[in-house]
């Protein structure tokens, strides 16, 4: 990154049984400023990594480090840092100006400096009318603002989401991701996100981080997690994909042959060995009829099921013995139908070759 680094995760570690890694030898580095997001499954280590962080959880070995300062063994309330959780945490006895404004009298501030405080950051959150209605008067999406308020109100080092937006519906859910990054962009507070869900991770971050079993498989801006992506996992972790294996042999470096003899044009020369193309199904033309560029990587598909989308249809086949999924933009020609052979192709540039070593 240009940017200097903020947050330094160095060998960081956990296991709750001293045998079985949680986390494992994770290096990290943030920027501040910066909006990052943990993905990956249940059990990948995103959560275990957020609250080492938060230092609920204490590393098994590894170093926190944030704003040069080593917080590898500070207590939670010493490292001023706030959290969001899913659950919201909200006191139900407490107006929404008592709920934002409890960390600033847990600090013993001057009730006038609360009061601005409070007030300030209920205009950051869209909540200026809402300081003296209780949590059971608010909806989903204004109680998590009010926790999303509170978590900034005393001027946070550093903004942790532990997946603050499972609890509502789809559409309110991309409401709040807009506004998170609203909310985030307008504060410049350094925010780590922990989520499962790919789109929450494409819409807000400004890098993906991917975890798989404890460790970071990559990290990148979402474009390149989507375009290139690491390892076969990221690939099909994030979006839908296709993967047609090959082999590359040293004298042909640019070209991978398929079982059936095929022979696919590579992005750029690899070296040799076995391999997997991976070509996103949005990436791949259907050409019935016509000639294909010579440029272009191309097969024959063999279409076996058409699902239409209104705005899209999916078609599904199989090429050179692989399964293969296209994604058409608009309405499919009527002339490309079930039990149809038509080619397809795409521009090699679009795909990516992973060797098989990175396959897990």
């Amino acid at each position: 990154m240009a940017e200097s680094v903020y947050l330094r995760l160095r060998g960081l570690a956990k296991s709750y049984d001293g045998s079985t890694p949680a986390v494992e030898n994770l290096d990290l580095d943030i920027a501040r400023g910066e909006f990052v997001t943990f993905l990956g499954p249940s059990g990948s280590g995103k959560t275990t990594t957020l609250m080492m962080i938060a230092g609920f959880e204490e590393p098994t070995s590894g170093q926190i480090e944030l704003g040069g300062k080593d917080l590898t063994r500070t207590p939670p309330y010493q490292r001023n840092i706030g959290i969001v959780f899913q659950n919201y945490a909200l006191f139900p006895h407490m107006t929404v100006a008592q709920n934002i404004g409890f960390p600033l009298r847990m600090r013993r501030l001057p009730q006038k400096e609360i009061d601005e405080r409070v007030n300030h950051t209920l205009e950051l959150v869209n909540l200026s009318g809402f300081a003296e209605r209780r949590p059971r008067q608010l909806s989903g999406g204004q109680q998590q603002r009010v926790a999303l308020a509170r978590g900034l109100v005393f001027n946070p080092d550093l903004l942790l989401l532990d997946e603050p937006l499972g609890a509502l519906d789809k559409n309110l859910r991309e409401q709040m991701q807009l506004e998170i990054k609203r909310v985030h962009k307008a504060s410049k507070v350094t925010m780590i996100y922990v989520t499962h869900d790919q789109s929450e991770a494409m819409t807000m971050s400004d890098r993906v981080a991917v975890f798989r079993s404890g460790r970071l498989e990559q990290i990148a801006p979402p474009l390149e997690i989507y375009d290139r992506p690491a390892s076969r996992f990221v690939g099909e972790f994030i979006g839908d994909s296709n993967f047609l294996p090959g082999v590359v042999d040293t004298g042909s470096p640019s070209l991978m042959t398929m079982s059936d003899g095929s022979q696919l044009p590579l992005p750029a020369p690899s070296e040799p060995g076995h391999i997997e193309l991976m070509i996103r199904p949005e990436r791949i033309a259907i050409m019935a009829g016509q000639a294909v560029p010579a440029q272009f990587a191309s097969l024959q598909l063999l279409v076996e099921t058409i699902i239409r989308y209104g705005d899209s249809t999916l078609v599904i086949g199989g090429a050179a013995g692989q399964p293969v999924r296209v994604r058409v933009s608009g309405i499919l020609p009527s002339d490309i139908a079930e039990g149809v052979r038509v080619s397809i192709v795409w521009d090699p540039s679009h795909s990516t070759p992973l060797m098989k070593e990175h396959q897990k």
